[in-house]
């Protein structure tokens, strides 16, 4: 039995969404201009726009489909693929994010050149483009999957569509207007999910909601109400390889080589904010995304259970989402809702495209072809960076399209991808002893015995845990175990064999030398005297030019002496440090509240006399 898979009302509801989030992503265009603003968006937001943009991230496409494929199979046990992050946070909030904050570093490749040395960073930049394109396509095939139907145009059509959209507002906004598209599609996300949670529950009442959530529970089997998978089986789908693909190689990779992600941190004014944004996102938003991106496939396997002939037989897994939202939503709310998966692909797309961008600029183009260029040369530069990303991603969507679901292509993806990159930036934070030598063996050696892995079955069945070999897709979980062990053993290996690095080269490059850090980040010893902020008009002062000057009593309050670090920002908290500027404090004067700034301060800050501006000192 097919389904009718949406109306001409909801159609136009999907086109309108496209154009208003076009629209907006490009009105902030203006707040782009130069390759800093671009990428990093100004370090300048607040935590909870950092945070918002994060969910909207982490949620592409695929999550809704790929969990809600899991959810429609297993039930509850679907949330464990998406609670992984858990384990990994602190040590990213207390380790990798202080270190690639300080030290200034403009992609995860150009760490690997400041900890090891170029050769290192080539590897790396290969292996990051890799990761980041592929996790495009991923996003592009999830979106087409579901719009091809509805508009009836042919896959590889949608997927270009979709591809050309997103370049619109990319192309003129950067990462400003990726943090601002992602904070309204964030919250449509959110809002849209649970929309379809409601929805689910009011259709298996018959519009009755208490009854609803009654059928609901009661039409699930007791195996679907369990939290967690069975330990090792089924074999494409338990506990254990799990834990090996989403919760090492997936988390790992996302926290910590997820340049798009990290690009999001970098963006926030401080340290201090980002590790805000990462722990609220870590207790309170993930538990809340995890229901949003699952729930179509509870509510679809309740449907199935309880009212057969519902749903279509033979239903694929990729098309639970759109077939159960189809079901339980009217015109208009379904057109609304899978606007929503709209949302979630843009904004996961566009932060991955920013980022391979930023990749391909600071990687490839400034060290290997003109090192000194104008910035207006080097946005130009990205956003066609952008272009082609994209051009080579819609090419690898046939490859994705070949596997038997989105989460099956997800799942090979992280588990093939990102192991030598974990290997490589894990050791290189965690442990002073690893060298280059060895990050260079656990490139090459280890890629080399991955590839034997998923060759020969053999090599991956005594890490096994008892799960059986699918025929024709050997391990599909844990073939990632297998390829983090062979990984870390070469990097281990080689590094005891190999002369260790020196002290002087470790300087603010592992976690142990936060301080060390933080003088490098200002140049100079810092000031830890913990002050107040204070509120003042600005006015202008042409004869200086790059720093800022306070009173000696705003000063004073601030615990700030000249040289110190300053952060300037409208006193409207609701633009999330929009229109704001880092700079340096001059020498003082005696007219307590008035900021004297330059005209470059103040039209990289945006700044409006009508506004006061609040101040701090920096860290």
């Amino acid at each position: 039995m097919e389904i009718a898979i949406g109306t001409g009302l909801d159609r136009a509801v999907i086109l309108i969404y496209f154009i208003l989030v076009m629209g907006f992503g490009a009105y902030f265009g203006k707040y782009s201009k130069t390759t800093s603003d671009y990428f990093f968006g100004g370090r300048r937001f607040s935590w909870w726009l950092i945070t918002i943009s994060i969910v909207a991230t982490g949620i592409g496409s695929h999550s809704f489909v790929k969990y809600s494929t899991k959810a429609y199979q297993y039930g509850f046990s679907s949330t464990m693929t998406y609670m992984n992050d858990w384990f990994f946070m602190p040590l990213f909030m207390f380790g990798w994010l202080p270190i690639i904050y300080y030290s200034k570093v403009r992609s995860i490749p150009e760490y690997f050149e400041k900890r090891f040395n170029k050769t290192a960073r080539f590897l790396a930049t290969a292996m990051t483009l890799l990761y980041m394109i592929g996790y495009i396509a991923i996003q592009l095939l999830t979106l087409a999957t579901a719009l091809y139907k509805i508009y009836n145009i042919p896959l590889m059509l949608t997927v270009i569509i979709i591809a050309i959209a997103t370049t619109i507002y990319m192309h003129f906004g950067g990462q400003t207007s990726v943090i601002f598209t992602d904070l309204f599609q964030g919250l449509i996300l959110l809002f849209a999910g649970l929309l379809l949670f409601f929805l689910g529950l009011q259709y298996l009442g018959d519009g009755i909601l208490s009854k609803g959530m009654q059928n609901f529970w009661s039409f699930l089997t007791p195996e679907q109400k369990l939290p967690l998978a069975h330990f090792n089986h089924p074999p494409n789908f338990n506990f254990v390889g799990i834990f090996w693909q989403d919760g090492i190689a997936g988390s790992i990779g996302f926290l910590f080589l997820n340049q798009g992600l990290i690009m999001r941190f970098m963006a926030a004014k401080s340290v201090n904010e980002g590790r805000k944004a990462a722990a609220f996102n870590v207790l309170f938003v993930l538990p809340i995304s995890a229901i949003v991106v699952s729930n179509a496939g509870w509510i679809g396997r309740a449907i199935a259970n309880g009212m057969p002939g519902v749903l279509p037989e033979g239903l694929q897994p990729n098309d639970v989402f759109v077939a159960v939202t189809n079901i339980v939503s009217s015109p208009g709310v379904f057109g609304f809702i899978i606007a929503a998966l709209c949302a979630a692909l843009m904004s996961t797309a566009d932060t991955l495209v920013n980022a391979s961008s930023a990749i391909v600029v600071n990687d490839i183009y400034r060290p290997l072809i003109k090192k000194n260029q104008t910035e207006k040369k080097q946005l130009e530069i990205a956003r066609i960076a952008s272009i082609v990303v994209k051009v080579i991603a819609i090419l690898l969507v046939p490859f994705f399209n070949s596997f038997e679901s989105i989460y099956e292509a997800h799942g090979w993806f992280h588990s093939t991808f990102t192991p030598p990159l974990v290997v490589a930036v894990f050791l290189g934070i965690f442990w002073k002893r690893f060298t280059t030598p060895a990050v260079i063996a656990t490139f090459t050696v280890g890629a080399f015995l991955m590839i034997l892995g998923q060759f020969n079955h053999e090599l991956i069945s005594p890490f096994s845990h008892g799960i059986e070999l699918r025929p024709g897709k050997g391990y599909s979980y844990i073939g990632a175990l297998y390829n983090i062990i062979v990984c870390a053993s070469v990097g281990v290996f080689v590094s005891l064999i190999t002369e260790p690095p020196k002290k002087e080269n470790l300087h603010g490059l592992t976690v142990f030398d936060v301080k060390k850090l933080k003088e490098i980040f200002k140049g100079s010893p810092i000031n830890e005297r913990k002050g107040e902020k204070v509120k003042v008009n600005f006015k202008l002062d042409e004869n200086k030019t790059d720093s800022i000057r306070f009173s000696e009593k705003d000063m004073e309050i601030m615990k700030a002496k000249p040289g110190d670090l300053v952060y300037l920002c409208d006193s409207r908290a609701w633009l999330g440090g929009l229109k704001s500027i880092h700079s340096v404090y001059g020498e003082p004067h005696q007219q307590d509240g008035i900021v004297f700034i330059s005209s470059k301060h103040q039209e990289r800050g945006l700044f409006e006399i009508k506004y006061e501006l609040h101040a701090e000192k920096e860290m």
